[in-house]
């Protein structure tokens, strides 16, 4: 545990201190967000029909375009060979590096939601399930990512490379999580999605661990 709780104290203070890099997913999140009502037009009407999907595209891909601080900077500065050799499992490692990298990049996103789901227009009964749908999204979009980020490692185009692998496993979290607020917005309930928005979220945190640390491991063999 003791290992743990340092790696995560120092990966959340090299975030804090790298605050451009930290909130770079955050500000193409609102900018590209902001661009969209001159693109299509500011009719309220528009804006509320495609709002939730257009948010979700848009978080997912504030996602990806953090990814590439997950593994790189530790394998660039050999801290990484340092983490495979800790008495922790590397399971356990990696997803307190994905717990790190969720709480300087999706968390935010979450946080930032609400504002944004009202520069679309999006009707009040969706302010709650956009945040939630978020929350049970964004993790897993970091642990799937975490595969790729780690089998890309030393690659000159990882970032490209990083997108064309886990962009095909995203679809799943972009459905039901337009799903979840679609439903609410309807006057249905979001709840079906939303649990399989979970049920997709603890599938990952059960797999994707040992996926990724067999890609660290075969990084640095």
């Amino acid at each position: 545990m003791a290992a743990l709780k340092a790696l995560l104290a120092r990966d959340l203070s090299l975030a804090f201190r790298r605050g451009a890099d930290t909130a770079m997913g955050l500000v193409f999140f609102v900018v590209a967000l902001s661009l969209f009502p001159f693109g299509v037009g500011a009719s309220p009407d528009i804006l509320a029909r495609i709002g939730a999907g257009v948010i979700w595209v848009v978080a997912l891909l504030a996602v990806l375009l953090t990814l590439d601080r997950l593994w790189q900077a530790d394998f660039e500065d050999g801290s990484l060979e340092l983490i495979l050799l800790s008495p922790a499992p590397l399971e356990l490692l990696v997803v307190v590096k994905c717990l790190a990298h969720w709480l300087t990049s999706g968390l935010l996103l979450v946080v930032a939601s609400p504002l944004l789901a009202l520069l679309m227009n999006l009707p009040t009964e969706g302010w709650w399930a956009l945040p939630l749908a978020l929350l049970l999204g964004t993790p897993t979009l970091t642990l799937i990512g975490s595969i790729g980020a780690a089998l890309l490692l030393g690659s000159r185009r990882g970032s490209v490379l990083i997108a064309l692998l886990v962009l095909p496993l995203y679809v799943p979290v972009l459905i039901f999580g337009v799903a979840a607020v679609e439903g609410v917005l309807m006057g249905l309930s979001g709840a079906a999605p939303l649990l399989i928005l979970g049920a997709i979220l603890l599938a990952a945190l059960a797999l994707t661990p040992f996926a990724t640390a067999a890609a660290l491991r075969l990084a640095l063999e």
